[in-house]
């Protein structure tokens, strides 16, 4: 029986086969657990107005809100290659805090690495998130 590590590790990676990465050639894939056990992914979308490109954490964030999703329990995000995980933007760990407490795990993984896995808290990554909502 696959973990719901592994099942999320797994279609983070799939997700990452369908990036568009015509600049960059970096390919990266999310997915995101919501507290319901549902599972909604992402990936990397370029554009030649760099501004305007979507990282694969906030793709999967759209995808989920969408769907009336809005709390979630645990993501994973794969890409790059070798020992070291590429950590999420500064832009994507804001809107993560948006959703998530700041005990979200976050799974890092690299495309050719399966069986090494980087866990961190989404208070690991984003000590202080900037937020308006009240404590």
């Amino acid at each position: 029986m696959i973990s719901a590590e592994q099942r999320l590790l797994t279609a983070a990676r799939e997700a990452a086969t369908h990036a568009y990465t015509p600049y960059s050639g970096f390919p990266v894939g999310a997915a995101l657990e919501t507290v319901d056990g549902r599972l909604f992914t992402g990936c990397n979308i370029e554009n030649a107005s760099f501004g305007l490109s979507m990282c694969a954490e906030r793709a999967a964030v759209a995808q989920a809100v969408t769907a009336g999703c809005q709390r979630f329990v645990r993501i994973a995000i794969v890409a790059g290659t070798g020992p070291e995980p590429t950590l999420p933007c500064g832009a994507c760990r804001q809107v993560l805090a948006e959703f998530a407490s700041p005990s979200l795990e976050c799974l890092l993984a690299s495309l050719d690495q399966v069986d090494r896995v980087h866990r961190f808290t989404l208070a690991d990554l984003l000590p202080h998130p900037f937020t308006l909502k009240p404590a």
